[in-house]
């Protein structure tokens, strides 16, 4: 409902508390607010990591915006290309030549032909019901040296079954083919950001003389297709779960998730997982904790008593996450979330019982559009979108998780913190750069 300006808005409906709140949906699905917050990676940020290939969307020019943006943003607008749809091609009904013939004037234009197309067609594809598989099917016969991939810019379907996220992370595997495989070799796949070598997957894998591939890492296409020959595959980022296990199905190999997480006894388990599916001894976490604790512990003494605030574009477990800090005597506040994973169940009940005053803020929630941010004291915020809210200038500047993962993951957290609490961040220049960790021109 509109208000007058100057009247005070009430916050029922945008936040509430862990005790008040319903699970999995604490928020209703109404009307909208976008935040100027845009680190977090779009579908132009992540078909852009398949090596040696190009982006070409099928699309209305008022649709077309954010997508050139997003890949000169990035300087990576010479891997980019578009088709304009006009009204007349709808009245017409030539949808399917219209796509056919742009995208080969498109790809007979360029100088070098990419190993891969990753072709991207819209809500209007699904409207008029335009025949995908002739579309296909013709431009594989024109361009037999090409792998089309079946990519989606659909936001209509961003809420009911597959988003436009997941099945662009399944389909950029889907070129892989089938390979021997190669013992000692695991494949990490669907997630943005390559582990840091010092992660507990990494770190485990090479160990034990392991070679770790992963998309992110990969610069050249024989590179990326060296992916399908390892004997495991894993997936530790939620939405790149569902096609990592189709892919593992289709190339008959194992397929483990072990989603990154907070809790040392789910850390220990998912690492226990993978040392057993690859017939290794189970690893001893009494050192790993131990050095967590102390991490903690230190962070603690410098953080103190300061309110902190997480918000869900920093990792895939903002409660799992706030669990961790407030057993540890950390103030959470705030957590910024517009739902709640299933994975997080457990960590929802457990602050329910042991922090039932920890609030949850919607960030698309229309009211939080003109609701005050920021208080009195500053906050510690951990990732931008809790930064933005709370208008702090001092926040842990990452998303999506980054690098971080498991008990090495939550060691470099606390050091973020620490730094983060320590020094300044120009807040307001930061967050509204789009892509955090890519090459961006902003």
């Amino acid at each position: 409902m509109l208000k007058r300006v100057g009247e005070s808005i009430d916050t029922e409906g945008a936040v509430t508390t862990v005790r008040d709140a319903a699970f999995p949906a604490p928020f209703a699905s109404e009307l909208e607010f976008n935040s100027p917050v845009h680190g977090n990676w779009n579908i132009v940020h992540t078909g852009m990591q398949l090596p040696e290939s190009r982006q070409i969307y099928v699309c209305a020019d008022n649709c077309m915006r954010g997508v050139v943006l997003t890949a000169a943003e990035m300087n990576a607008a010479d891997r980019f290309s578009f088709v304009i749809v006009e009204e007349e091609n709808l009245l017409n009904g030539n949808l399917e030549d219209v796509t056919i013939e742009g995208v080969t004037d498109v790809i007979k234009k360029l100088p070098e032909y990419p190993k891969a197309v990753l072709l991207f067609t819209v809500c209007l594809h699904h409207f008029l019901g335009c025949d995908l598989d002739r579309v296909y099917r013709e431009l594989e016969e024109r361009f037999p040296e090409i792998v089309f991939i079946r990519c989606y810019m659909d936001p209509i379907m961003q809420k009911t079954g597959l988003t436009p996220d997941q099945k662009l992370r399944k389909a950029m595997y889907d070129p892989l083919s089938e390979r021997t495989p190669e013992t000692k070799s695991v494949s990490l796949l669907g997630s943005d950001f390559a582990l840091d070598e010092t992660a507990d997957i990494p770190r485990f894998l090479k160990e034990h003389g392991y070679a770790v591939r992963e998309l992110p890492a990969c610069k050249t296409w024989e590179e990326y297709l060296e992916l399908s020959a390892s004997e495991l595959f894993v997936s530790f980022y939620p939405p790149g779960r569902y096609g990592a296990e189709v892919q593992a199905e289709r190339l008959g190999r194992q397929h483990l998730y072990l989603p990154a997480c907070f809790g040392y006894d789910e850390i220990t388990q998912h690492m226990n997982g993978l040392a057993d599916a690859l017939h290794l001894p189970s690893i001893d976490a009494k050192d790993e904790i131990a050095a967590c604790e102390r991490a903690l512990e230190q962070a603690h003494r410098e953080i103190g008593d300061t309110p902190i605030a997480i918000d869900y574009l920093f990792h895939p477990r903002p409660l799992g996450l706030a669990r961790l800090l407030i057993s540890h005597g950390f103030v959470v506040e705030t957590v910024y979330l517009d739902s709640i994973s299933p994975e997080e169940k457990e960590d929802f009940e457990w602050l329910r019982e042991h922090a039932p005053g920890l609030k949850l803020a919607a960030t698309i929630q229309v009211k939080m559009r003109v609701l005050p941010r920021g208080g009195e004291r500053e906050v510690l915020a951990i990732g931008q979108k809790a930064a933005w809210f709370t208008k702090s200038r001092h926040f842990v500047n990452m998303v999506q998780g980054g690098g971080l993962y498991g008990f090495d993951g939550i060691r470099k957290l606390a050091q973020l913190m620490t730094e983060a609490f320590r020094e300044e961040k120009d807040t307001e220049s930061l967050v509204i750069q789009k892509g955090w960790g890519c090459d961006c021109c902003l």
